[in-house]
């Protein structure tokens, strides 16, 4: 679709989603803004386009995050304390930022003329349902901090939703693949890397449903939301994921495609352990095809070979002892407060 904005402000956009989407972004022709505590640091950016500026900032700095919105069409919001199990952390920083901070950032937007707001919220709102097909009006059983404030966000950006403010949710699932600021924390990417470097996969539990989504698609879901008409989109809801699998189907698939990417290696042992993780549910997302015509293209095991390339390719240093792949450890080091 055509260009309805010129420069984009994505909150959180060194983060492992914004790390793949930032640059696809410049390379649109989008003006970008990436606006982060830079816990994750940027050298993974681009650094020699004109187009993009790096802003070392707080969500919570409300000043300096208007400021910092000035002269922007759109934003996109990643910036969170991402992950249930962050939640590890205090428990203030996670409610600051992920909660506290929300409003008066839509607000402050929508006060420097922002034409257009898109969330990223979270499948795991549903937290377990044995529903066969959760949709977008399922209603949202926070297990953790996490999904329950990523829930209170939504109607909190709905409110101030007008004719010249455009607001959007999004609850994507599960996100893997890999990013210029990779994760290993995420599931398929946990189960790839004990795969790669141990030859053992530890499944905990197995029989949760996860719904996933490859990290282009996002990128690609985030796209349609900032060329998609207004009218469509409005306060809306979109789930935005692809394959429901259990934990255990994950980790034979994982299994498969490593064998096959590293045909040299021994066969790959999965091992199963007791979890008290019992978020489990199957989401629908025909809503977004239905209303925007989006689909995913990319499957689980596109995921898996990404991320053995790679590892192939050495890209992926000490993948269990740099912290730079763990949102918790990196925080804890750090002492995000």
């Amino acid at each position: 679709m055509a260009k309805l904005f010129d420069r984009v402000f994505v909150t959180g956009g060194a983060g492992y989603c914004g790390s793949r989407l930032v640059p696809q972004l410049l390379d649109q022709g989008y003006a970008v803004t990436v606006y982060d505590t830079m816990y994750f640091g940027d050298d993974h950016f681009p650094k020699d386009k004109p187009n993009l500026k790096l802003i070392k900032g707080d969500i919570r700095d409300t000043a300096h995050l208007k400021r910092s919105m000035e002269g922007h069409d759109a934003v996109v919001s990643l910036a969170c304390i991402s992950n249930d199990a962050s939640f590890e952390l205090d428990e203030n920083l996670s409610t600051s930022v992920n909660l506290d901070a929300f409003e008066p950032m839509v607000m402050a937007a929508k006060a420097v003329g922002v034409k257009r707001f898109i969330y990223a919220s979270s499948s795991s709102v549903y937290g377990v349902s044995d529903q066969p097909d959760v949709t977008e009006d399922h209603p949202l059983v926070p297990l953790t901090l996490y999904n329950k404030y990523k829930g209170m966000c939504e109607p909190l950006l709905n409110r101030h939703a007008d004719d010249d403010f455009t607001v959007v949710t999004f609850r994507p699932a599960t996100v893997c693949g890999y990013a210029p600021r990779q994760r290993l924390d995420l599931s398929v990417n946990i189960l790839t890397n004990h795969a790669v470097n141990k030859g053992k996969i530890t499944v905990f539990g197995g029989s949760q449903l996860r719904p996933n989504l490859h990290i282009q698609d996002y990128c690609d879901a985030v796209f349609l939301f900032l060329t998609a008409p207004a009218e469509k989109i409005q306060r809306e809801v979109f789930n935005v994921g692809f394959q429901n699998m259990s934990i255990m189907d994950i980790a034979h698939l994982v299994r498969k495609v490593v064998g096959e990417e590293f045909p040299d290696k021994d066969e790959i042992d999965i091992v199963t352990t007791p979890t008290d993780d019992i978020r489990s549910y199957h989401i629908n997302s025909d809503k977004i095809f239905r209303v925007l015509g989006y689909k995913p293209r990319y499957t689980i095991e596109d995921a898996v070979r990404e991320l053995c390339q790679a590892f192939e390719r050495g890209e992926l240093p000490d993948s269990f002892g740099d912290d730079a792949y763990f949102n918790v450890k990196r925080l804890q080091r750090l002492k995000a407060a």
